[in-house]
C-alpha cells in the first residue's frame, strides 16, 4: 500500500511538471498561443487622439500589457468578436486583468466620430481606449503596424464595408511589441498569453 501511494504521489508530480513544461520550449521561453513576434522592428510607436481629443501613445500605457487592434465600429464580425474576446480574456485573469489595456485604433475616418468610438469601445469594457486621426494619420499607423485595410463599396456610399487586418498586437509591461494574435484564438489562449506577460519579470 505504500508502493501503490508512493507510486501515485511521483506519477501526480511527474504530470505536475509535464503541465508546467508545457507552457515553456525547449530553450526555456514561454509557449505563447500567439505568434511571438519578440523584437520586431515595426509595431514600435503609436500616437493619435482618442475619443477626448487627447493625444495618447503606447509609452502612456508602461506597466501595463497592451493589446491593440484596428478596425472600425460598422464591422460586421472580427472587430465585435475581437473585443468581446479581449473583454473576456480580462474577466479569466481576475484582478490582474485590470493591467490589460485595450486600444481599438479606427481604419474609418469618415464614420467613426468620437462619439461614436466612445459608445462602440464602452460597450466592451469601460476603459478600453479608442484611437483615431485622418485618413494621413490612419494610413501611417497602418503602414507602421503592416496593418492592411481596404474600402469595399456598398449598395450607397455609407454603406461600404472595410477589409483588415483581423489580428491584434500584444506588447508587454516595457511597451515592447511581443505577440501577433491572430483572430478567432479565443479568450482562454489569450488570457493564457497576457498571463504569461504579465507576470513576466524585466530583462536585466
Amino acid at each position: 500500500m505504500a508502493f501503490l501511494k508512493t507510486r501515485r504521489a511521483l506519477l501526480a508530480a511527474a504530470a505536475a511538471l509535464a503541465l508546467a513544461a508545457c507552457d515553456q520550449v525547449g530553450n526555456g521561453a514561454p509557449a505563447f498561443k500567439s505568434v511571438d513576434i519578440t523584437g520586431a522592428d515595426y509595431a514600435k510607436e503609436l500616437t493619435l487622439a482618442d475619443a477626448d481629443g487627447q493625444m495618447r501613445s503606447l509609452a502612456d500605457f508602461r506597466g501595463k500589457v497592451v493589446v491593440v487592434f484596428f478596425g472600425y465600429t460598422q464591422c460586421p464580425d472580427v472587430c465585435p468578436t475581437t473585443l468581446a474576446e479581449l473583454a473576456a480574456a480580462r474577466q479569466i485573469l481576475g484582478p490582474a486583468g485590470a493591467d490589460v489595456q485595450g486600444v481599438f485604433v479606427s481604419v474609418d475616418p469618415a464614420r467613426d466620430t468620437p462619439p461614436v468610438l466612445k459608445s462602440y469601445v464602452g460597450s466592451f469594457g469601460s476603459d478600453i481606449l479608442a484611437l483615431h486621426g485622418d485618413e494621413e494619420q490612419i494610413k501611417a499607423a497602418a503602414k507602421a503596424f503592416k496593418v492592411y485595410y481596404a474600402k469595399v463599396p456598398g449598395k450607397t456610399e455609407t454603406t461600404y464595408t472595410i477589409d483588415h487586418t483581423a489580428a491584434s498586437y500584444v506588447y508587454d509591461r516595457q511597451g515592447k511589441v511581443r505577440l501577433f494574435t491572430r483572430y478567432g484564438t479565443g479568450p482562454e489562449a489569450l488570457a493564457h498569453d497576457l498571463k504569461i506577460l504579465l507576470e513576466e519579470k524585466p530583462a536585466g
